[in-house]
């Protein structure tokens, strides 16, 4: 009895940690979000591991329910065999499905705010790989795509700003990132034309980020103006424009 509970702590204290690792990314853990639909998209790959985990255990222990009641009892054996049945679903369905970056081809696949998280990831996966000074860029880059994202939603996929975005953020950044990472490690910080290929890809990154700043400023100058127009309304009625403006006096 003595050792059955010694393996059942053991197998307990097994699967809390791989529970725990998988919660906080893994043992090779993710490198930091650089957005929130990056973020979400790996909560959501999360939660339904968790799932997965959750029906998977229940399935063994409800099997392992109605087995003692057939044959009265599982016994010792049994008991281990559960245990140890849960741990193997635990370690497997909190392992798998890895949650893989977009490739490349995919990127601009389905709506263009779908595009825009899914560059996202790409663009986590590609950090490592670029300069300091780049990295800084797409690190700040992750805030303007949430921003950008956020102004598509329902917007037209045909619209003349969905398909300038399809262009920018769906296939010239990941195409220019992708000549970059072709040219060798060592002539990367060699001049050519006047500035050096890290050079020219931390310029290239900055007018990107700066054109999708732009864009999310004219997609939301609909909403700034509306907002205005109501500002204004309230202000005439019941703010300083209500106070100077004629009242008709009471008769008695």
């Amino acid at each position: 009895m003595n050792d059955l509970t010694r393996d059942s702590d053991r197998i307990l204290s097994e699967s809390k940690a791989l529970v725990r690792d998988n919660r906080e990314g893994g043992r090779h853990r993710r490198a930091p979000s650089i957005g929130q639909g990056s973020a979400k998209a790996k909560r959501d790959h999360l939660l339904k591991k968790v799932r997965n985990v959750v029906i998977a255990v229940f399935a063994i222990w409800l099997a392992s329910g109605v087995a003692g009641a057939i044959f009265s009892g599982i016994g010792f054996w049994g008991v281990m065999g559960v245990l140890v049945a849960s741990i193997i679903a635990i370690a497997v369905f909190s392992s798998y499905p890895k949650m893989g970056t977009p490739k490349r081809a995919d990127i601009n696949k389905g709506n263009v705010q779908q595009m825009v998280g899914r560059t996202e990831l790409w663009l986590e996966a590609q950090r490592p790989a670029l300069p300091a000074p780049a990295a800084r860029i797409i690190d700040d880059m992750g805030v303007q795509l949430d921003a950008l994202g956020l102004q598509l939603e329902g917007l037209d996929q045909n619209h003349p700003k969905a398909r300038e975005v399809r262009s920018l953020v769906g296939e010239q950044l990941p195409e220019m990132i992708d000549s970059y990472r072709r040219i060798p490690a060592h002539l990367r910080k060699e001049q050519r034309a006047g500035s050096t290929p890290d050079e020219q890809l931390t310029d290239s990154l900055g007018k990107i980020s700066g054109e999708i700043d732009s864009i999310t400023r004219q997609l939301a100058e609909g909403s700034l103006d509306d907002l205005a127009i109501k500002h204004r309304y309230l202000d005439y009625k019941f703010g300083e424009g209500a106070q100077t403006s004629p009242q008709l006096e009471n008769k008695s």
